[in-house]
């Protein structure tokens, strides 16, 4: 499951799409705000141009949400029916719960957006001269 060639692995280990050897983001700490969230032009390995069109990442902006909603569902169901809070006491924990994984969600949308778009290949030939899309 958390093999080379699943898109798993490429998510989790921000790696690129393509060759699931170069990193996709620039900077590995997510403390680092002013470099955590942006994108390498191009894998270090293979080539590949991570940015398909103008705008590319901007449907990221879905996949976040549904990764907010799911962190919102998860923080009810343990406020709810873990700590029997009501309806509106839950509302706190949900949104500390979505404020703290807000950087989280930001920097998986945009990885899992690629890997919606491109596809792991096994047998890549690196040809380091040239750049492939």
């Amino acid at each position: 499951m958390l093999k080379k060639g699943s898109k798993l692995y490429s998510i989790i280990f921000n790696k690129c799409p393509r060759c699931h050897e170069g990193d996709f983001l620039e900077e590995k700490n997510i403390l680092k705000i002013n470099r955590a969230f942006k994108v390498k032009e191009h894998c270090s390995n293979c080539g590949l141009k991570y940015m398909r069109e103008p705008s590319f990442y901007y449907g990221a902006m879905y996949v976040s949400y549904g990764l907010s909603v799911g962190v919102a569902v998860i923080a009810f169901i343990i406020s709810y029916l873990g700590f029997n809070l009501t309806l509106k006491q839950s509302f706190l924990p949900i949104i500390v719960a979505i404020i703290v994984s807000a950087p989280f969600s930001a920097r998986w949308s945009r990885i899992i957006w690629a890997n919606i778009f491109f596809h792991y290949d096994a047998n890549l030939k690196i040809n380091s001269d040239s750049e492939q899309s």
